[in-house]
Parts: structure tokens; C-alpha cells; sequence
């Protein structure tokens, strides 16, 4: 069986000036972005569904993507892959104190056990001693400063409100924030009456800023929950499709009633419901 060390030296074959792959030789950090992204959903995905037997080779996928930026830089001087994985067990030791009380990662487990909110108090401590010790001018640190803001947009909404109400500046529960959809949906309306585009699309950037609170209060994670609504988009249109293709009717030929039809059969062969015909 071929272990890491070999996939680090697949990598380094692969980056060999000389010899190597043409496409792989050209690659920067910037242009295998994309490529880490669609591997990190694709492991979410895989999840999701369920599909357990795939995991193994997502999660190889994404390894992959470490491996290459670890490459790129070792090719600069900068780090090795090495460092990467001491790195993040450094960061993890220290962010689990009460799993590790002195830092050695060997030492005998003998730490009383903390409660979830006790260890929760303690995660944001240090995260916030660390913000602090990255933090250029110290004077300007804030809460939302280490928010990647290339996180997906939904994500990223959840995360900065998550800082905010760390420290109190947060709805009391879900209901007002309904009364707050409504407000920005009103707003979204109003902004569509008078016909200005740069109006509407940042009153819609407000609702969709409050959906997210609202997600977050209910406790479901709303970019999860897109994937989800995405899903079943393409599961009932996928049936339409086929419908149309089992009766031989091009759906460029029928009218949004037709469509609108089949889709509520595809919702009620999705809940088992009697059809109406």
C-alpha cells in the first residue's frame, strides 16, 4: 500500500522541471484554487448523500490539493509539507488545553472533563489571543478580522453574525428576525418600484444577510440548506424532464401551467401523496 511519503514524491515527480506533467509544471497557487474548492464540495457532497463508499477517494482528492500547494512551496523555500502538519498539530495541542493541559501531545490523559460550553469559552479565548498576536496594529484587531472572505457568501454572512453575537450584538431570538425579513423583503419591493437596479440588489443583499440570521437562530446552517433547496430543485426538474421525454413532448413546447403541473407530481411521488388525476 503506498503511503503519504509516496504521494510527496508522485507530487514532486509530477513538478520535475524536466520530466514532469506540462499542465501540472505550469500550475500556481492561484490557478489550483478552484480545483481545492470543487474537491472540498465534493467531499461535502458526498456526505451529504450519504455515499460513504466515495469518501475514501474525495478525501484523497483533497489531500492532494495540500500536497500540491505544500510542493509549490517547498519549490520556493518556504515551507514543506512537514511544516504544514506540525503546524496544525502545534495549533491544535494549544487550542486543547483540556485535552492536552501541558502541551505534550504523549502525556497521560489525565485532565478532568469540561463541560461543552466550558470548552467552547476556552476555543474562543485563545482564538481571540491568536487574533491578537496576528494582528499588525493592535489597535485596529477586530472580532471579524481572521473571517476568510473567501469563504462562500452565505457561510461567511453566518460566521461574521456568530462573532457579533459573541459579544451581545445579536437578535434575543428567531421571531424578531422574521419581523426583520419581512422589513427587508418590504424594502426589496420598494426598491423594485422605483426601478433602480443598484437599490435592488442591495436590499436583496440585505434579506439574504437576514435570512442567514434567521438560519443561524434556528440553528440550521443556511449554506447546507441551499445545497439541500439545490438539490431538490434539480431531483423534481430532472423528473419533469423525464416525463416529457417518456411521452415525447420537447419542453420548449409546453406552457408553465404544463410544467407547474408535473412538478407537483414530482412532490408527490417524493411524499407519497395520491395524484389528483
Amino acid at each position: 500500500m503506498y503511503t503519504l511519503q509516496d504521494l510527496l514524491t508522485l507530487m514532486a515527480r509530477l513538478r520535475d522541471p524536466q520530466h514532469g506533467c506540462p499542465w501540472d509544471i505550469k500550475q500556481t497557487y492561484a490557478s489550483i484554487v478552484p480545483h481545492t474548492l470543487e474537491e472540498a464540495y465534493e467531499v461535502a457532497d458526498a456526505i451529504e448523500r450519504g455515499d460513504l463508499d466515495h469518501l475514501q477517494g474525495e478525501l484523497g482528492d483533497l489531500l492532494f490539493q495540500v500536497v500540491y500547494y505544500s510542493q509549490l512551496a517547498r519549490e520556493e523555500g518556504r515551507f514543506e509539507f512537514a511544516g504544514v502538519v506540525d503546524g496544525i498539530t502545534r495549533k491544535l495541542i494549544r487550542r486543547h488545553p483540556h485535552v492536552f493541559p501541558t502541551g505534550d501531545l504523549y502525556a497521560p490523559p489525565d485532565m478532568p472533563r469540561l463541560s461543552e460550553e466550558q470548552v467552547k469559552q476556552r476555543w474562543e479565548e485563545i482564538k481571540a489571543e491568536e487574533r491578537a498576536e496576528a494582528a499588525k496594529a493592535p489597535e485596529q484587531l477586530s472580532l471579524l478580522d481572521d473571517v476568510p472572505a473567501t469563504l462562500p457568501a452565505l457561510s461567511r454572512a453566518a460566521k461574521l453574525q456568530k462573532r457579533a453575537a459573541g459579544v451581545g450584538f445579536d437578535w434575543p431570538a428567531a421571531l424578531p428576525v422574521v419581523d426583520k425579513v419581512r422589513e427587508e423583503l418590504d424594502e426589496v419591493l420598494e426598491a423594485m418600484a422605483s426601478g433602480d437596479q443598484a437599490a435592488i440588489s442591495d436590499e436583496l443583499g440585505d434579506l439574504l444577510f437576514s435570512v442567514v440570521n434567521l438560519a443561524r437562530h434556528l440553528k440550521v446552517d443556511p449554506e447546507n440548506a441551499l445545497r439541500s433547496a439545490n438539490r431538490k430543485f434539480e431531483r423534481r426538474f430532472r423528473f419533469i424532464e423525464q416525463a416529457l421525454r417518456d411521452t415525447h413532448r420537447p419542453i420548449e413546447d409546453c406552457t408553465l401551467e404544463d410544467l407547474d403541473a408535473l412538478w407537483g407530481e414530482a412532490k408527490r411521488q417524493e411524499h407519497n401523496l395520491p395524484s389528483c388525476g
